[in-house]
C-alpha cells in the first residue's frame, strides 16, 4: 500500500506539472501586457518623456520575465528560473498580484473567498449527505412501492432543474413572497457587527444558499445511493446473510451498505472535492463573495495572476480527490486491496 501510495503522488506530481504548463501557456494568451498595464500607471509622469516611459516599460516587462521565451516565463513562474540571480515564483511563495486590487498579493485576495466557499460547501455536503443517504437506502428497501416512485419522480425533477432556476425560484418563494430571508449578499448593509451578532448575522444571509445548493444536490444524490443499494442488496451475499436469519436491519445496515459505499465515496469524494468551481453559479446569483464568484470577476477584469492561480488550485484539489477515493476504495471493500 504504501509503494502505491508514492507511486500515485509522483503520476500527481507529473499531471500537475504537464497540466500546470499547459494552463500556463493558455492564459499567457489572454490580451493583457502586465509590464504596459504597470507601466501606465506611471505614464502622468513621463507625459513629456516618451522615451523615459518606454525605458520604464521595458524594466518592467525584465522584472516580470516576459522578455524571455514561454518555457523559461513557466520556470520564472514555479521559481526555478532567476531572473537577475534572483528566484521569485510559486516555491518562494510568490504567486503574483491582482492588477484589479491595487496589487495586493494574490493569496491575501483569495484568502477570503476561499474560506467562505469552503463553510459553505461543507454545511451544504452535511445537509445533503443527512437528508440523501436515509432517503436513498429507504427508496431501495421498498422499491417499486408509492412512496418509492414519489420520490423517484421528485428526484427526477429536481436533478433536471438548472441550478440557477432552482436559486430564482427560492428567492422569489421565501425572499420575496415570504419575505424571510435576504435577497442577496453576505450581511446587513451598513451594521458594524462584532463577535458572536457578526457571526448570527452572516449565518442568516447564507441560510437561503445554503438551501439552494443543498436542494440542487438532492435529486442526482438520492438516485445515486438508491442505485448502489439496490445492486448491493441483490448479491449472493446478502442472499446468504439472508437465508443464515440475519435481521433485516443488520443485513441491509452492516452488509449491503458496506457493498454500497464503493460508488458512493466516489460520489461524495468527487462531489465535496468539486465545491470551489460548483458553487460558481450560486455565488454570482446571491452575491457571495467566494471563489466562483472572485473567478469570475478575475476573468472579465483580465486579472492573470489570480484566474491562473485559481484553476491550478482547481487542478490540485481534482488529482487528490483521484487519490483520496484510491485510498479509501481499500480501506472499504477488503476485496479492493491494493498491492506493495
Amino acid at each position: 500500500m504504501r509503494k502505491y501510495i508514492i507511486q500515485r503522488i509522483l503520476y500527481i506530481f507529473v499531471v500537475f506539472i504537464i497540466l500546470s504548463f499547459l494552463m500556463y501557456v493558455i492564459y499567457n494568451m489572454i490580451p493583457f501586457d502586465r509590464a504596459r498595464w504597470l507601466a501606465d500607471l506611471q505614464k502622468q509622469a513621463y507625459k513629456n518623456n516618451p522615451e523615459g516611459f518606454e525605458l520604464l516599460y521595458q524594466s518592467y516587462r525584465h522584472e516580470l520575465g516576459l522578455d524571455q521565451n514561454i518555457f523559461a516565463r513557466y520556470l520564472i513562474w514555479l521559481g526555478l528560473y532567476p531572473i537577475d540571480g534572483k528566484f521569485n515564483g510559486i516555491l518562494q511563495g510568490n504567486f503574483g498580484v491582482s492588477y484589479t486590487n491595487v496589487q495586493k498579493p494574490v493569496l491575501d485576495v483569495m484568502q477570503g473567498p476561499m474560506v467562505t466557499t469552503i463553510v459553505m460547501n461543507i454545511f451544504a455536503t452535511i445537509l445533503a449527505l443527512g437528508i440523501t443517504i436515509p432517503l436513498g437506502i429507504f427508496c431501495a428497501v421498498k422499491k417499486g412501492t408509492k412512496r418509492d416512485t414519489a420520490v423517484q419522480i421528485g428526484s427526477i425533477i429536481g436533478y433536471s432543474m438548472p441550478s440557477f432556476i432552482t436559486a430564482i425560484l427560492f428567492i422569489y418563494l421565501f425572499a420575496v413572497l415570504l419575505p424571510i430571508f435576504p435577497v442577496s449578499g453576505m450581511g446587513t448593509s451598513g451594521a458594524e457587527y462584532t463577535g458572536f451578532r457578526l457571526l448570527i448575522d452572516r449565518a442568516y444571509y447564507l441560510i437561503l444558499p445554503l438551501i439552494v445548493m443543498t436542494f440542487c444536490s438532492l435529486g442526482g444524490m438520492t438516485r445515486y445511493v438508491r442505485a448502489a443499494m439496490i445492486e448491493a442488496l441483490s448479491l449472493d451475499c446478502i442472499r446468504t446473510a439472508r437465508a443464515k436469519g440475519l435481521k433485516e436491519k443488520v443485513v441491509i445496515y452492516s452488509h449491503a451498505w458496506r457493498n454500497a459505499l464503493i460508488p458512493i465515496v466516489t460520489l461524495v469524494v468527487g462531489w465535496f472535492l468539486g465545491i470551489f468551481s460548483g458553487s460558481v453559479m450560486i455565488e454570482n446569483i446571491f452575491g457571495i463573495s467566494g471563489m466562483g464568484k472572485l473567478y469570475i470577476s478575475a476573468l472579465q477584469s483580465n486579472d492573470y495572476d489570480v484566474v491562473l492561480t485559481l484553476q491550478m488550485f482547481y487542478v490540485f484539489i481534482g488529482l487528490i480527490g483521484n487519490l483520496i477515493i484510491d485510498i479509501l476504495y481499500g480501506i472499504i471493500d477488503p476485496r479492493i486491496r491494493v498491492s506493495g
